[in-house]
């Protein structure tokens, strides 16, 4: 053996909770690589190309401007419905993404994991990451519309919340990782939950108030069990901060934090759990 040879002895993580950062950090070119793959085929052979990341929340606010707005007459708190459905579907768009995402990280990458080693929490590192570009040009149309509207007259208040922005969709990334681990760990071996999970997430938008203000829930227990959505406290603080309606609440966002930190910790012990044997079950 040449005195300049390095052994590296790979084994499987004894704590179900083990979580090794400088690991990651090594592998960081391959979590580049992926998050740029990722981002790169997303609409690869398309004719329109990277548009369809404009194109898309285009399309859907247009049908909820018509649809809810227009013909079901839901009210959006005094804020044009252009600004308060993009916000709302750009915000939801990420979280729902980045669960879809993560949910199918073993699933979609089994061939890469039987071939090469690193670090299995990259893949759900790299759906919440490709998904935050996405996320990124979307919240750039609205900019465009928010200064259109402030330019030509339209009272738009911008709190001091702002600043927290990037904390709040932190928190959301967060929580739709562990959700979306929990998933992932479960579908190695139940195929059929991927189905369940589909409808979940598109049930889920209408218990958040994406397409409508919380405040047109009056009821007062319906009003509650929403509220307990962990969702709901983190879109209504970003629709508070951006566009001045909604509600901002330090101790349901602490409740969502909670949530998040719950769903994280299982998310990472099923995780853990399975990608010791998961190359034998998928």
């Amino acid at each position: 053996m040449s005195p300049h040879s390095v052994d590296i002895t790979i084994t499987p993580k004894d704590r179900l909770l083990a979580l090794d950062w400088r690991e990651i950090w090594r592998y960081r070119d391959m979590f580049v690589l992926f998050v740029d793959r990722n981002f790169r085929t997303a609409y690869k052979q398309t004719v329109l190309g990277p548009l369809w990341f404009i194109i898309t929340p285009v399309l859907s606010v247009l049908v909820y401007v018509t649809v809810f707005g227009g013909i079901a007459n839901i009210p959006t708190d005094g804020v044009p419905a252009i600004l308060f459905y993009l916000l709302g579907i750009s915000v939801w768009g990420y979280f729902a993404g980045c669960v879809s995402a993560t949910s199918n990280s073993f699933v979609t990458n089994a061939d890469i994991f039987g071939k090469v080693y690193f670090p299995r929490i990259i893949m759900p590192l790299v759906a919440v990451t490709t998904n935050l570009l996405s996320l990124a040009i979307q919240l750039a149309i609205f900019a465009v519309f928010y200064i259109y509207y402030v330019a030509t007259g339209t009272e738009l208040t911008l709190h001091w919340h702002v600043v927290l922005f990037p904390l709040l969709i932190v928190l959301l990334a967060l929580m739709a990782m562990g959700f979306g681990m929990i998933f992932s760990s479960m579908t190695t071996k139940y195929r059929d939950l991927q189905v369940m999970l589909t409808k979940i997430i598109s049930l889920w938008v209408y218990v958040t108030p994406v397409i409508y203000p919380l405040s047109m829930v009056t009821n007062p227990k319906l009003h509650l069990a929403m509220s307990l959505n962990p969702v709901t406290p983190v879109m209504e603080a970003i629709k508070y901060s951006l566009l001045g309606q909604g509600q901002f609440s330090w101790l349901w966002l602490g409740y969502s934090a909670l949530c998040t930190l719950v769903l994280l910790v299982i998310g990472l012990m099923l995780f853990n759990k399975v990608q010791k044997s998961f190359m034998d079950t998928v």
